[in-house]
């Protein structure tokens, strides 16, 4: 069954009566700018089709929520009051959610809540962020309100840090909460300004679980962050943003600290390459960046693992010069990203399907997108 129709069922069964209304948030893709979010650089994320449904109505006293990808499981609050839930979990970022939106002055109503989603978890298309901004829509339908897509996203945000103890960026709840379907979201996270960028209709974005489930709260992420704040000190810097390659070289950094800088420097600037290249509709050279920016997390930032690195590979060998493939999400597993003539679809994804084979011998998981811009050559 469909994770919208899921929702509404569980909805009906577990209340008694249908719902008021269903929101949805989709999980996002990042097609470059990985690890630069935090430091205030420029990121390329994409919405995705997959995503999390709450199914919602009036509560009586508190909020009272269902998580039908858990079994069933429910919790129940106060909206004024949310307390941790510990170890961090779903229900970390439902409370948390609750608390960010009320910091913000956006009150959360009593309300009942059903919660499905279609993102596979652990795979880097930040179901986290997704299902924090659901929960927002949710919350702002019945409370007959319109919050804006950074209300949503900063307490979304506020969520990952304060009550899921993850340190990151603003990029997914930004990509979730403000991108349109079909196009990229150039964001810059200095400032949140934004803008989005369609690609062209004959390219196709292809996602490839690689079956290695990642996780960020076992301190590697928050360890990366720690690394870039202290190059960023070291340098005299508010962030890495403002730092150039120049100045990291000359500045007598720690080596590893040295190649964390390095990367993210290089890596705000492959954005900007990343844009021209979609804007002239020039998908070699945008295949050819994505492939330099899967280099520099796999060696610079040390995010990659050998499963990824052989996925990477086998996309890559396939369509050739034709587009490009790199690990997304924060890393340690989760998915690859791939983009790619229309056309060379098929011949890709029986490429995967023969010569990967995921470390626990899972079946494997391709997601294709669907682009928003002209046809390449049109318009140009």
């Amino acid at each position: 069954m469909p994770a919208r129709a899921r929702a509404i069922a569980g909805f009906t069964r577990r209340f008694g009566q249908p719902p008021q209304g269903v929101a949805f948030a989709p999980g996002r893709v990042n097609l470059i700018g990985e690890h630069v979010d935090y430091n205030g650089g420029l990121v390329l994320p994409m919405p995705i089709a997959a995503g999390t449904w709450v199914a919602y109505g009036p509560g009586q006293a508190g909020v009272e929520a269902l998580a039908l990808d858990f079994g069933a499981a429910a919790d129940a609050f106060e909206p004024g009051q949310p307390v941790p839930h510990r170890p961090a979990d779903w229900r970390s970022y439902l409370r948390g959610m609750a608390a960010g939106l009320a910091a913000r002055g956006l009150p959360v109503a009593p309300a009942r809540l059903a919660i499905a989603g279609s993102i596979p978890r652990g795979s880097g298309l930040s179901s986290s962020a997704s299902l924090c901004v659901a929960l927002g829509r949710a919350f702002a339908a019945l409370a007959g309100a319109e919050w804006t897509a950074t209300d949503l996203a900063l307490a979304a945000q506020a969520a990952e840090h304060q009550w899921a103890g993850v340190h990151c960026g603003v990029m997914d709840q930004m990509a979730v909460a403000a991108g349109e379907p079909g196009h990229a979201l150039l964001l810059d996270c200095s400032n949140l300004a934004s803008r989005t960028v369609a690609l062209p209709k004959d390219w196709a974005v292809m996602i490839v679980q690689s079956g290695v489930r990642r996780g960020l709260v076992d301190g590697h992420y928050n360890a990366r962050r720690a690394d870039c704040e202290a190059a960023a000190a070291a340098l005299g810097l508010p962030s890495l943003r403002e730092a150039s390659l120049s100045l990291v070289e000359a500045a007598g950094l720690d080596p590893m600290v040295r190649r964390r800088a390095r990367h993210v420097v290089e890596e705000i600037d492959r954005t900007r390459q990343a844009v021209a290249a979609i804007e002239a509709a020039d998908l070699p050279a945008l295949g050819r960046i994505l492939a330099s920016s899967h280099v520099s997390l796999r060696d610079l930032f040390e995010v990659s693992v050998p499963p990824v690195d052989d996925l990477v590979g086998v996309l890559q060998r396939t369509i050739g010069d034709a587009g490009g493939a790199r690990m997304t999400g924060g890393g340690f597993g989760g998915a690859v990203v791939a983009v790619l003539p229309a056309a060379l679809v098929s011949q890709v994804q029986a490429a995967v399907l023969a010569d990967y084979r995921a470390p626990d011998g899972a079946a494997i998981q391709i997601m294709i997108e669907q682009t928003g811009g002209q046809p390449a050559g049109e318009g140009q």
